[in-house]
C-alpha cells in the first residue's frame, strides 16, 4: 500500500452492500477504491459489477488470493464468517465484517489472535456508533445534563421477517442474538463502559426456525449502574435508547438506523425543562468506512477494536447461557 488509498474487494452480495456499504466506500474515493465484488453466482458476481463499475469474480477464494487488494468487506451470514475472515486474514487483507463477528466466543477469539499476530486491522459492522448522534448523546450524558447515570435501557425489535431470510437458517447463524440483540447490547458498552456483565438472559425459539426470534438481558457493573436491553424479529417497530440519571432522563429515536437524510432527535428531560435536540443528517456508513480506513492506515485503535469485539462476542455468549441455563432449570 504505496499510498492513502486502500483497494478494497466485497465477499458476497448481500442487500446492504448493495444499499448502503458500496455506496458508502465510492463516496469517499480519496480513501478507497473498490476493485471487485465476488459472489458464488456468476449474475450476481456480474449485476453488482455493472452497478458499481468493478470487477466481477465468480468464487470467495480467487476475491481473497488476489494480491491487489488490501482489504475486504464481509457482508456475508454470521455462520459462514470464521471461515472466511480466517482465511482473509491468512493472506495478509484488512477486514471489515457485518455483525456478529462470529458464531461464539472461542471463534472470535481464535480469529482476533489470528488477526494480533498478523497485524491486521479488523472492525465489526456496528455503523450506528458512528453517527453523530451517539457522541452528542456521549457528550451530554458527560455534561451531566442528566446528572450521574442510574439506568440504560435499550430496545431494538422489528416485525417477522420473510421467512426464506437467511436470519431464520440456523445453519448459517441465524437468530436475533447474532443481529438484532447486538446493537443494544453494544450501546450499553458505548455508554456505560466495559465493565458491565450480563447476569440474566432470556430468549424464545420459534418453534419451526428453532432460531431465537425474541428476547431480553439484564447487565450491571461493580458500581450498581444496570441495563436492560430487549431485542426480536416478532415484535412492534423499536429502535431507541434512553438513560436514566439522578436529575434527568436521555433519549435517542432511531437510535440505530437513521438513513443518510433523516434527522434523529435527542430528548433530555428533567424537573423543570423537556429538550428535544434534531441532529443533522449524518451516514453512518461512510463514517464506519472513514474509520476502518484509519484503522488500516495509522494502527492507533486496532487494539481497542480488538477488545471491543471480544467483549461484544463474549457477553452475547452470556446471554445465551444465561437462557439455556434458565431453560434447564424451569425443565427440572
Amino acid at each position: 500500500m504505496s499510498n492513502s488509498i486502500i483497494r478494497i474487494g466485497v465477499l458476497g452480495c448481500a442487500k446492504i452492500a448493495k444499499r448502503s456499504l458500496i455506496p458508502a466506500i465510492l463516496s469517499v474515493p480519496n480513501c478507497f477504491k473498490l476493485v471487485a465484488v465476488a459472489s458464488r453466482s456468476n449474475t450476481k458476481a456480474n449485476d453488482f459489477a455493472d452497478i458499481f463499475g468493478c470487477e466481477a469474480i465468480v468464487g470467495y477464494e480467487k476475491l481473497i488470493a488476489r494480491d491487489d487488494i488490501d482489504a475486504l468487506y464481509i457482508p456475508l451470514p454470521t455462520g459462514l464468517h470464521s471461515e472466511w475472515v480466517a482465511k482473509a486474514i491468512a493472506t495478509g487483507k484488512h477486514v471489515y465484517v457485518e455483525k456478529s463477528f462470529a458464531l461464539t466466543s472461542s471463534e472470535t477469539i481464535s480469529l482476533i489472535e489470528m488477526a494480533s499476530r498478523e497485524d491486521i486491522a479488523v472492525m465489526e459492522g456496528y455503523m450506528f456508533l458512528y453517527h453523530k448522534q451517539q457522541a452528542l448523546a456521549l457528550s451530554y450524558l458527560h455534561g451531566g445534563l442528566i446528572g450521574e447515570p442510574r439506568h440504560f435501557h435499550g430496545c431494538f425489535a422489528f416485525p417477522p421477517l420473510d421467512l426464506d431470510d437467511f436470519r431464520y437458517k440456523r445453519d448459517l447463524g441465524g437468530g436475533v442474538l447474532m443481529d438484532a440483540a447486538g446493537y443494544p447490547l453494544r450501546a450499553v458498552r458505548f455508554f456505560c463502559g466495559e465493565s458491565m456483565i450480563v447476569h440474566a438472559g432470556t430468549v424464545y425459539h420459534d418453534p419451526d426456525s428453532g432460531v431465537p426470534v425474541w428476547g431480553s438481558a439484564f447487565l450491571s457493573n461493580k458500581e450498581g449502574l444496570g441495563a436492560s436491553i430487549a431485542f426480536g424479529f416478532d415484535n412492534f417497530y423499536q429502535c431507541h435508547y434512553e438513560i436514566l440519571g439522578s436529575k434527568g432522563k436521555l433519549r435517542v429515536d432511531r437510535a440505530y438506523t437513521p438513513g443518510p437524510s433523516f434527522s434523529p432527535k435527542i430528548t433530555i428531560e428533567t424537573s423543570d425543562n423537556v429538550q428535544i435536540v434534531e441532529v443533522e443528517p449524518d451516514n453512518h456508513f461512510i463514517g464506519a468506512m472513514l474509520e476502518f480506513h484509519s484503522l488500516i492506515r495509522n494502527k492507533v485503535d486496532r487494539a481497542q477494536h480488538y477488545q471491543a469485539i471480544l467483549a461484544q462476542s463474549r457477553a452475547l455468549d452470556d446471554i445465551k447461557n444465561h437462557a439455556l441455563l434458565d431453560a434447564e432449570t424451569e425443565q427440572n
